[in-house]
């Protein structure tokens, strides 16, 4: 305890250095989607691999058919060993008009409210995220010269592109990147004040319709009702994804599917959540979705079918009599464990077919799938790391859930067979992907203090 208490004071101490540092690689444009930055990306990989090498890890830039691949070892210590993962690349500026300066400029901005943060693209997502992490084993090295466990540090740079090259290189490089717990630092708290630990993620298939019938477009009035109108054909097939109590009717959707479990369903219950609140911030006040789950169960713990875009027809100014020869529909499904991606494609593709009247066809575009997972709360390290989370913010850190997806997890599960903590320390209104992007002041510096004790309780 000592030597955290000394580690501690060292973040403090140095935590204007700290800024310099993640300033330093948040002017870096490294925007892996964009060709015309990936001299960038490179500049990037090399920054860290150089800041990792200067405190002691055995650091390089691995090339891939993309953007490099950030890998470190300091394997000096004993006990359970860690891999860490965070990416380096960051999502396009666009539109720049929206920024209120310059994205690859950062500023620290005094809110109105007396609380700092930090503005710049990449901010949250993940820059200052994955930073947390490395001032945390600066402080130890500095500190006690020697990190609490063994770490390897992954570092990608093709998160907000795809992340094509990733699962590859895990397979070709899984005996070296082998560890006992992933430490993923991608995720937010509960609230500005309150620690939380993600078990939980979705999955994801989506899936594009198009319909086509007549081999043009109709005049209305002479086909009118004689002539089969797409825009009818998907709309009948989206109308019947769910049924009157919000379940998706797709047969065998629901394979795989637990309840949740009572313990998780506890702390869920106890958090501060107001759903009507959470409606209301958006101009909406009745839930949608399976009658009888409550917003949190939904939106973190149960499946989902979603239409995210229609077409079809004539939609320029004025008016315009015409059944249009095609029309179209994006689906996406957000699956929760143990369901699977590909029968749910199946699932979905024999609906659809079993609703195109004779003389029509369907065409089926896929973009993408990934399996749903959870972690075991449980587990000694998951117990561990909440304590750690508590005893730093001074409340309970929470068990959540999160809606989205962050596929990486699942590949860490699948191809190196570590379970994942993700003690993130970002904010619903950190503005990721958006202009002004920013992460709270307050969240750099306790993440860093945060890591610190994560490290020592998984030591002990």
């Amino acid at each position: 305890m000592d030597k955290l208490d000394a580690v501690l004071a060292r973040i403090d101490a140095n935590a204007d250095a700290a800024l310099e540092r993640l300033f330093a690689v948040l002017r870096i444009r490294s925007i892996s989607t964009d060709p015309a930055f990936a001299a960038d990306c490179k500049a990037c990989a090399d920054w860290h691999a150089a800041d990792l090498a200067s405190i002691g890890f055995e650091a390089s830039a691995r090339p891939t058919a993309g953007h490099p691949i950030v890998v470190a070892h300091d394997r000096s210590a004993t006990g359970p060993s860690a891999l860490f993962y965070g990416h380096y690349d960051v999502q396009p500026v666009d539109p720049l008009d929206l920024w209120d300066h310059d994205p690859f400029e950062p500023k620290i901005e005094t809110r109105p409210d007396g609380s700092k943060v930090i503005r710049a693209r990449g901010a949250a997502d993940d820059k200052g995220q994955l930073m947390t992490f490395v001032e945390a084993c600066r402080a130890w090295k500095e500190v006690a010269g020697a990190l609490p466990v063994p770490i390897t540090i992954l570092l990608e740079g093709e998160e907000e592109s795809g992340g094509a090259n990733l699962p590859g290189f895990l397979e070709a490089n899984a005996a070296e990147l082998k560890a006992d717990i992933g430490l993923i630092c991608d995720t937010n708290m509960w609230d500005a004040a309150t620690p939380a630990i993600t078990t939980m993620l979705r999955g994801l298939v989506g899936e594009e319709i198009i319909v086509t019938a007549a081999d043009r477009d109709l005049h209305s009035g002479f086909y009118g009702s004689a002539a089969t109108n797409p825009n009818h054909v998907v709309a009948r097939i989206l109308a019947d994804l769910r049924d009157a109590d919000g379940r998706v009717t797709l047969p065998g959707f629901y394979d795989g599917v637990p309840e949740l479990d009572p313990a998780l369903k506890k702390q869920w219950d106890a958090l501060p959540f107001d759903p009507k609140h959470f409606l209301g911030a958006v101009g909406l006040s009745v839930p949608a979705g399976e009658k009888g789950r409550s917003v949190l169960e939904m939106t973190w713990s149960r499946p989902t079918c979603e239409v995210n875009g229609m077409g079809g027809g004539y939609q320029g100014d004025g008016f315009k009599t015409v059944i249009p020869s095609k029309a179209s529909a994006k689906i996406s499904f957000r699956l929760v464990f143990d369901q699977d991606p590909h029968k749910v494609r199946e699932a979905f593709r024999a609906f659809v077919r079993a609703r195109i009247p004779a003389d029509c066809k369907v065409e089926f575009l896929e973009h993408g799938a990934g399996r749903a997972i959870r972690f075991p709360i449980e587990d000694p390290a998951f117990q561990k790391a909440r304590q750690a989370l508590t005893d730093e913010w001074g409340r309970e850190a929470f068990f959540i859930g999160g809606g989205g997806s962050i596929p990486v997890t699942h590949m860490l599960k699948t191809s190196l067979g570590m379970d994942v903590i993700l003690a993130g320390f970002g904010l619903e209104d950190d503005r990721i992907h958006s202009p002004n992007e920013k992460y709270d002041l307050q969240s750099f510096r306790k993440g860093m203090r945060s890591w610190a004790r994560i490290l020592a309780a998984l030591a002990s």
